[in-house]
């Protein structure tokens, strides 16, 4: 009955640390990816100097080179002279985060900036406080 009962709680522990582990390398895989794709918008070609914070347009011309625009689609309207690949804004830790993803970011760097922008909420480093717990 002990035994059963230790096996189950070990498998139980093992899950939830399976499933973290699959977590982690799904994580893991997402930063190559985007450590990826952020290597290669950053060769695509530029003839302006890209300041984090803007939005860039990519374009491919027909020999196959991408290159950045600060001009839209929208406002190429239909003279546009190349294929438009995406829309892409630069962070300020250069990384790129494609436009519709943009609101969703811009809100989570927001709360991190507001959380970095308070005084340390946290406790002074203490010993464990045992009190009540002992006779």
């Amino acid at each position: 009955q002990a035994d059963e009962f230790i096996r189950a709680n070990a498998t139980n522990k093992l899950t939830i640390i399976a499933e973290q582990i699959q977590y982690l390398q799904e994580q893991a895989r997402k930063v190559l990816e985007d450590a990826r794709r952020d290597a290669d918008l950053h060769h695509a070609a530029c003839n302006i100097i890209k300041k984090p914070g803007n939005i860039y347009y990519l374009y491919k011309r027909e020999s196959g080179q991408q290159y950045f625009s600060i001009i839209s689609p929208k406002e190429w309207g239909t003279s546009c002279p190349h294929d438009f690949l995406g829309a892409y804004k630069l962070q300020h830790d250069l990384s790129w985060t494609p436009y519709e993803d943009i609101e969703k970011q811009d809100a989570k760097i927001s709360i991190m900036d507001t959380l970095l922008s308070q005084p340390m909420a946290l406790p002074p480093r203490a010993e464990p406080n045992f009190q009540g717990l002992t006779h």
